[in-house]
């Protein structure tokens, strides 16, 4: 009898130690830098993309909702139209109610042997009476997609009452069997966030187990199917239920799906992988209902039942609940699930339920931490095998070789998994943590190594500006250099000299040794050029200059950096200062008087009244969310309340939010101002509006699921509301302060008093005859007196705990130092202690120097402070804005603040 095993005995010594070699080397290759890939984009302005395949050729075809089917060419960088269907997308109630759903265009895919038949497959849901969705081939020649050559593969009959889950995911594997994915085709958002199990009369749409448990239906499957040249298709052997047996369906390979699509094979193994969007619950719920929502990333080695509508992630099992009465039951068995439904006419005992390969709810996965929090939605993505991808260019490094890149529509990385031999998982990594995706939708690789990515965009559907085609390319040799070009001026009188630096350019390649050119033009045509690294020019007529900077290494790559400078016209100076107070500090409801100051070499001074006081914009805004937020500030344009929201919006920007929310419309769940409105006289909205997003939860604005937000802080929550109550009222733009003046930095209600309040000061200029008008603006913040550990400048022999909240003393001689901190009218300085210690402990000394660590002392304390919450040291002798150093001489002490006071 053959035995395999022989064959490795009788293998040369050689070829053993090359294939051991080989396997070895899988295993321990080096983790890319992050900076050999580059993002490159596409196409941009795609309408509501969904799936797409890459050709041999470069070309992108892919598929939009609304019915378009549309062609990427790289050659011309341009964006063709090859078919438009009359898709539905609509879903009318029994009561008569329209509104939009998932249907639509889902998918198409090549044929295997498109070089020779020239067929192309697309899964969509066609407009007119008949609900369904529908599998149909065309040839495609390159051009238009010839209609009339037509043929219906395959109909899945679907309810058109309510929404959602389509699926529509399509694959070949090595024998040409094609693999669809459908979703359950079932309204979830009346079941609390939990499984759809409503077998009322007329409630089949919100019955689950109509399609996903039932085994005679297509719908909540992965189906296998051969599509043969004559006929529509032929079922391969080796699905989940034989041909003949009673109540199935042959061509089921995979049951017990919510929403699967972009599957994915690993071509070594043969092994299926995709990604599978779970509920909407943020809670669990194990005496009633069952767990909260998981999204999965799943496996199949072979046909299977992977749990839904009974169990979700690891067969986390639900309860039988009647909708009618409101009565639980017991808890569904993942060894003998069974499927009672009226709606359902397929078997009663279904197949045991396969486990998710990975899962994860809307808050902290102790299991999958890498995967967030908020919001969620299972992509899928490809597994990487060398093999596919011979003489392409640059395809992925041996480091990737059989992980699994997945992704999240809703979250936007992408993560790398890492699968064992037996299919295990091992773990996970982020890939390019930089990155971060908008509504990635589709992901594979192209046939020159690169990994594609189609991304939907923020928000359902509706055509995002955001909506993009990228790949993501790997350099595994030279790589170019990375340029920085800066200018001494970028604006100014004549002559105009300017010092140009390249300070910043890097190699990330060691041994390269780099050359640099400097091309100076004025509309376009060459004035100087320099072959040095930081030379000066010298403009002496006016007009705009473009300085290009070009990098090249030892191997001929090269990168340009440019930059502009505006000759002709000097910019103005403004400042903004106080005469009277502290300008470092600001305190609740007291004054401070204020200066602004503007010159300008070619329209005066407010000093000389050259230039008016009414020319120039001043304002003040309260920023709640602290000094590390005006960062935000700064970049908003004008002098309006937006400065003052800034951090919400930028929160918003980078969440899950814009999925779900729009300003104006209604998405999934309303629009910012409809909820602004609904709270407009509620005393408690912030407290109240900040638990629901970070609790999740429905029943509000109907049946849609909003995600929990557990990550969120009370203060993020905070910043987030407020902006959302603010769009209620639209905002006026604020009238302009006086020049000189005396301000009160009041609190505004419902703010926290601990935020920055940000003095704001902008002059355009008059411009000259020869060059346009220029605008400067400046700040002056004055930060809440309540300084955290983080907010620390340096410090030495300090030992900070993981998020600086706290910082420890290790020896004698430690400090924190603040910079550039103005003592005027400080009477004392705060610090605020967490008590260690024994009462036996000898007496501790505080310092607090200006200019250095042994600088000017002006206070000090010497005594014990075993058990003390709070040490108040006196401030005397400081003069203007000095670095400041807090010294400790004697015994450890731990704090987790330092407040400055002025009474």
């Amino acid at each position: 009898m053959f035995n395999p095993k022989n064959l490795l005995k009788a293998l040369p010594a050689f070829l053993l130690l090359s294939v051991c070699a080989a396997s070895a080397g899988a295993q321990t290759a080096k983790k890319p830098e992050d900076n050999r890939f580059t993002k490159v984009v596409l196409a941009q302005g795609v309408e509501e993309p969904m799936q797409f395949q890459i050709m041999k050729d470069g070309r992108v075809i892919y598929a939009e909702r609304k019915g378009k089917i549309k062609v990427y060419n790289p050659a011309t960088n341009k964006i063709t139209v090859i078919a438009e269907f009359a898709v539905s997308t609509k879903y009318v109630s029994k009561k008569g109610e329209i509104s939009e759903g998932e249907d639509g265009m889902q998918g198409i895919i090549l044929d295997p042997d498109y070089d020779t038949n020239h067929w192309i497959y697309v899964y969509y849901a066609p407009a007119g009476d008949v609900a369904k969705n529908t599998l149909e081939r065309y040839t495609w020649l390159g051009k238009e997609i010839l209609r009339d050559t037509k043929k219906t593969v395959l109909d899945v009959p679907t309810q058109r009452e309510e929404c959602c889950h389509v699926g529509g995911g399509m694959l070949f594997d090595k024998d040409k069997n094609l693999y669809l994915s459908t979703g359950d085709n079932t309204f979830s958002r009346a079941s609390d966030g939990f499984t759809p199990l409503d077998e009322r009369p007329g409630m089949s749409p919100e019955d689950s187990q109509k399609s996903s448990g039932n085994t005679n239906d297509l719908r909540g499957k992965i189906l296998r199917i051969h599509p043969e040249a004559n006929g529509p298709y032929t079922v391969p052997a080796g699905n989940l239920f034989a041909p003949g047996t009673p109540k199935t369906k042959p061509e089921i390979y995979t049951m017990g799906n919510r929403n699967p699509w972009r599957l994915t094979i690993d071509s070594k193994t043969g092994w299926l992988y995709w990604g599978e969007v779970g509920p909407d619950g943020s809670k669990d719920d194990f005496e009633k209902r069952g767990p909260q929502s998981y999204d999965e990333f799943n496996q199949a080695k072979k046909p299977g039942n992977y749990g839904w509508p009974y169990f979700v992630g690891d067969n986390k099992a639900y309860r039988k609940y009647d909708f009618g009465t409101k009565q639980s039951g017991e808890l569904f068995n993942a060894e003998h699930p069974e499927n009672h439904s009226p709606n359902s006419s397929g078997l009663t005992e279904l197949p045991p339920a396969t486990p998710a390969f990975i899962w994860y709810a809307k808050g902290v996965s102790t299991q999958f931490p890498l995967m967030e929090t908020g919001g969620n939605s299972a992509v899928g993505g490809p597994i990487f095998r060398k093999a596919d991808f011979k003489n392409a260019k640059r395809p992925f490094p041996d480091y990737y070789e059989g992980k699994w890149l997945i992704t999240d529509w809703v979250r936007g990385w992408v993560n790398v998994v890492e699968i064992g031999d037996n299919g295990e998982y091992k773990s996970m990594e982020r890939f390019l943590p930089e990155l971060r995706l908008r509504g990635p939708i589709d992901m594979k690789f192209g046939p020159e190594g690169d990994l594609y990515v189609l991304e939907y965009g923020n928000g359902y559907f509706k055509n995002n500006p955001e909506a993009e085609l990228i790949r993501i390319e790997y350099n595994g040799g030279n790589r170019k250099p990375q340029v920085q070009a800066t200018a001494s001026k970028t604006a100014g009188a004549l002559p105009l000299t300017v010092a140009l630096s390249s300070a910043g350019t890097k190699d990330f390649d060691d041994d390269d040794v780099l050359t640099y050119e400097w091309k100076v033009t004025k509309g376009g045509k060459p004035f100087k050029t320099f072959k040095t690294q930081n030379p000066s020019v010298t403009l002496t007529a006016p007009g705009v200059y473009k300085a290009t900077l070009t990098v090249t290494d030892l191997k001929g790559s090269n990168n340009s950096k440019s930059l502009t400078v505006k000759a002709g016209n000097e910019p103005p100076v403004v400042a903004v200062t106080v005469t009277k107070g502290n300008s470092s500090f600001f305190f609740p409801n007291k004054t401070i008087a204020y200066k602004v100051n503007v010159s300008d070499k070619e329209d005066g001074s407010l000093a000389n009244k050259r230039i008016a006081a009414s020319q120039v914009s001043v304002s003040a805004n309260y920023l709640s969310e602290g000094y590390n937020m005006t960062a935000i500030a700064q970049k908003q344009q004008g002098v309006d309340a937006t400065a003052r929201y800034a951090a919400g919006i930028a929160l918003i920007a980078k969440s899950d939010c814009r999925a779900c929310h729009s300003v104006k419309d209604k998405v999934l769940g309303p629009s910012f101002i409809e909820v602004a409105k609904k709270y407009k006289n509620d005393q408690s909205a912030v407290a109240t509006l900040s638990k629901k997003i970070k609790n999740g939860g429905s029943g509000t604005w109907g049946h849609a699921e909003m995600p929990a937000h557990p990550a969120l802080t009370n203060n993020e929550l905070g910043s987030i509301v407020r902006y959302i109550l603010s769009t209620a009222t639209p905002q006026k733009t604020q009238k302009s302060m006086p020049v000189t003046g005396i301000y009160t930095t009041t609190i505004p209600k419902g703010e926290n008093d601990n935020g920055s309040y940000i003095f704001r000061a902008s002059y355009t200029d008059k411009g000259t005859a020869s060059a346009a008008a220029l605008t400067t603006e400046n700040l002056l913040v004055l930060r809440g007196s309540l300084l955290t550990p983080s907010q620390a400048n340096g410090s030495k022999e300090m030992a900070y705990n993981r998020d600086s909240t706290i910082v420890v003393v290790k020896t004698a001689g430690a400090y924190l130092k603040f910079n550039k901190v103005d003592l005027t009218d400080i009477k004392n300085i705060e610090l605020k202690l967490l008590p260690r210690g024994r009462a036996t402990d000898p007496p501790g000394t505080v310092e607090i120097r200006s200019g250095a660590a042994d600088g000017k002392l002006v206070g000090s304390f010497t005594g014990s402070y075993v058990g003390l919450n709070t040490l108040q040291i006196p401030v005397t002798g400081a003069e203007g804005k000095e670095d400041l150093y807090i010294v400790f001489t004697g015994n450890p002490a731990r704090l987790n603040g330092v407040k400055f006071n002025n009474e």
